[in-house]
């Protein structure tokens, strides 16, 4: 696969990038080049905003559409996405490592299923309504879209988390700049494709693909409304300063170090796969994986050992094949940063009970070997701070409430699981961890639920109904009881 792409998607045309650099992209599982795409500068990026702004602006534009004809479109590019699947599977794949049985599952089917699930929710939803006042009069309270959308996409769900934050966008009504990591850049052309096909009107959605620095510059723009983004602790932190001193509302969706906290009544034998995505799923490169499995002490070896066979099981490979389950990191940097976690690991005292080097049958690609560590406590670095890799440590515990203790300290709270024999126990417990989301005897995140982080983790939520409020901003209209009439 080569792919070599010379235009930018700005105000619904192909035009030539105003800087002179392009961005290579190489396989994760080969190290070989797979294609390039312009690297957009600042320039780009006010084109972008200018499209953006008068596609919001435009008195008979998008935000100014009925509801049920956005809805209309989006599910055009549902459909012009499924169209596309098997290939945005591929690249999606061939960039970052993902499996391609979990990029055909996400990367490729739930970007259509988000645009189906807002598109039915703005046909259904209310966007204003009239409420009784406590003073004589009526209140008209309208919601409406908040305007022209920067977003910042990661590299490890390119597709998954962009739409995140897409889909809701477009059914509340807004405009959008994209700008895709520097890593996957190759499936937004495939996207912005299929934007064009679908009919979105111009300068609705607009892609800028760069790195952190063009991102600040997006985040900084005076003529952006909101900022979306996920990424990074450390990034977010930076972004949020940025919109704290511009007052410009943020969504920011960020690191984790969840805990799967497995009870004493667990049968884990019957929760492997569930287990797998749970705590493995993209080679670990998934910020919402309980990374910190908390074991009780009187089953502590034994956990140890499922979690070990486990990671000592899957099938490591090419992220194309798709018998693979672990495919490589999706840059050598962040193989690096992974394998200096483990030597940590490995210096503070933590015993290897899996892994812990590259596998020996790969010569190129930046592989990583599933890796476990026992004999360390919460205090490790390994299990405070975020390694974005297949890294698990089992931690021991005393009792139900000693689990909790530990899940909870921790500067991260987006996810996380409790693995029991018992649901309701499960879910009690459950809800004394102080996280955005968290599962029982599974986790996934659903389109119809709120997802997010507490502490470092983010602010703000997406998907669910509060997905597309976080487009919307609220007015009032103060109506007099004998004069006008409330729509």
């Amino acid at each position: 696969m080569s792919l070599q792409y010379d235009s930018l998607f700005i105000g619904g045309q192909w035009v030539a990038p105003q800087g002179p650099n392009t961005i290579k992209v190489v396989s994760a599982s080969t190290e070989e080049p797979i294609g390039s795409v312009p690297e957009a500068v600042e320039a780009d990026v006010d084109a972008a905003v200018g499209g953006a702004r008068q596609a919001f602006d435009d008195p008979s534009g998008w935000a100014h559409w009925e509801p049920a004809r956005r809805a209309e479109v989006m599910e055009r590019l549902a459909d012009a996405l499924d169209s596309r699947a098997e290939e945005m599977a591929r690249r999606v794949s061939a960039q970052n490592g993902m499996p391609v049985a979990i990029s055909s599952q996400f990367e490729a089917g739930f970007p259509s299923l988000l645009l189906r699930y807002y598109a039915g929710m703005a046909r259904d939803a209310s966007f204003s309504e009239e409420r009784a006042g406590l003073m004589g009069g009526r209140t008209l309270v309208k919601r409406k879209p908040i305007g022209v959308v920067g977003a910042i996409v990661p590299w490890n769900f390119p597709q998954s988390l962009a739409f995140f934050k897409i889909a809701p966008a477009l059914a509340a009504g807004c405009t959008m700049v994209i700008k895709p990591s520097p890593e996957t850049v190759l499936d937004t052309y495939l996207l912005a494709e299929a934007v064009e096909e679908a009919g979105v009107p111009a300068g609705v959605l607009n892609f800028v693909p760069g790195g952190r620095e063009l991102g600040a510059y997006l985040v900084s723009h005076p003529r952006i409304d909101k900022v979306a983004f996920t990424g990074s602790t450390a990034a977010g932190r930076s972004i949020a300063e940025t919109c704290g001193r511009l007052l410009r509302p943020v969504t920011l969706e960020l690191g984790g170090k969840s805990a799967s906290i497995v009870l004493d009544d667990a049968d884990l034998t019957q929760s492997m796969e569930q287990l797998f995505s749970a705590t493995l799923l993209n080679n670990g490169q998934t910020c919402f994986l309980g990374t910190r499995v908390l074991a009780p002490k009187n089953r502590y070896d034994e956990i140890v050992q499922i979690f070990s066979a486990l990671a000592g099981g899957v099938t490591v490979g090419d992220a194309l094949d798709p018998t693979t389950q672990i495919g490589p990191m999706a840059s050598s940097a962040q193989r690096d940063r992974v394998e200096g976690y483990i030597a940590k690991g490995v210096s503070e005292g933590g015993k290897l009970a899996a892994g812990g080097k590259r596998p020996e049958q790969f010569e190129n690609g930046w592989f990583v070997s599933p890796t476990v560590f026992a004999g360390l406590d919460n205090n490790a670095t390994i299990a405070q701070e975020e390694i974005f890799g297949p890294v698990l440590t089992v931690i021991p515990y005393d009792n139900d409430d000693d689990a909790v203790r530990i899940a909870n300290d921790s500067d991260f709270g987006l996810g996380g699981s409790v693995w029991t024999s018992d649901p309701n126990r499960g879910r009690d417990l459950a809800a004394r961890v102080r996280t955005g989301s968290i599962g029982v005897n599974a986790y996934l995140p659903d389109p119809t639920a709120p997802f997010g982080g507490v502490k470092a983790s983010g602010m703000g939520r997406e998907l669910g109904p509060e997905g597309m409020a976080a487009y919307q901003e609220l007015q009032s209209i103060y109506l007099d009881p004998s004069g006008v009439s409330a729509p």
